[in-house]
């Protein structure tokens, strides 16, 4: 039988996130808001169209593949122990936080790059990554809307390739800080680079996305399938996909037909079906 205890301990667990995601997000809104009213590159109302659809994206993502992506973690972080090739892992574990930090960044963000750029030219991947492009205006918000299966495998390109680089480690029951801070810091980056906002960060986009980096992942004209990169632009230099001219994209969304509906989004893409893929347009 159940323990009605435990299942009151985990009640009571899941309300406490759900609180505190709640006031994270009334943070989000007291930052956001007003830089998109002062800046705001395309008018909008605040209550538009599908927003209660990524109010629920916003829940969901903030819970459901942290939780999914917790045990192939631990697994892969305790699979690697004992395997130190060269002696190369326990130099990496001596760096301080200060020093292994940026190498996390680096690292992940190649694996987002490729797991990114697959999800725009494998069909079975674009049907989930698909949800995040319907968006035909983008704000703050928009980052929240995506499909758990392609946030998780995105995450896992990423997380993964730094726990095989010996970048993290297992601590028990306690996440990697360098692991921890690059999630904290990308998630709230995110946020940033989706803002409806038209301000541009000047010789800065050589180094990190920016608003109008993403804007231009985000067009739906001829310029599509570009800047993958989720902080570096380097990479998209570097592989051939980087696009940010001066001006700003003219159109947002995708070919691809995406459901309106949170549970349309969420379930569409587990059905067997025709897609079209990035050679044929979308």
């Amino acid at each position: 039988m159940t323990d009605p205890h435990q299942l009151a301990r985990h009640a009571l667990s899941f309300a406490e996130d759900v609180g505190r995601l709640a006031i994270w997000l009334v943070l989000l809104v007291a930052v956001f808001v007003p830089l998109e009213r002062l800046f705001a590159l395309h008018p909008a109302k605040i209550w538009r169209r599908q927003v209660g659809v990524d109010l629920a994206w916003y829940f969901i993502n903030s819970l459901l593949p942290a939780a999914l992506m917790a045990l192939p973690l631990s697994v892969l972080a305790r699979a690697m122990r004992g395997i130190d090739p060269a002696g190369i892992y326990s130099a990496l574990a001596l760096w301080p936080l200060w020093l292994k930090l940026p190498a996390v960044f680096l690292v992940n963000d190649f694996g987002v790059y490729w797991a990114h750029r697959a999800s725009h030219h494998i069909p079975f991947l674009w049907r989930f990554h698909a949800v995040h492009h319907s968006a035909e205006h983008l704000d703050w918000l928009v980052n929240t809307r995506a499909h758990p299966f392609d946030l998780v495998f995105t995450r896992l390109a990423g997380l993964g390739l730094v726990y095989l680089c010996g970048l993290a480690g297992a601590r028990g029951s306690y996440l990697d800080p360098g692991v921890a801070l690059v999630t904290i810091i990308g998630t709230l980056w995110s946020f940033f680079i989706h803002a409806n906002v038209r301000f541009r960060l000047g010789p800065l986009e050589w180094l990190v996305s920016s608003p109008a980096f993403h804007h231009w992942h985000h067009t739906n004209d001829e310029h599509r399938d570009r800047n993958f990169a989720a902080i570096f632009p380097l990479y998209d230099r570097v592989f051939g996909t980087a696009w940010l001219p001066r001006h700003w994209p003219p159109v947002y969304g995708t070919d691809t037909k995406v459901a309106p509906t949170l549970t349309g989004q969420l379930l569409d893409p587990l059905t067997v079906g025709e897609r079209p893929n990035a050679e044929s347009g979308r």
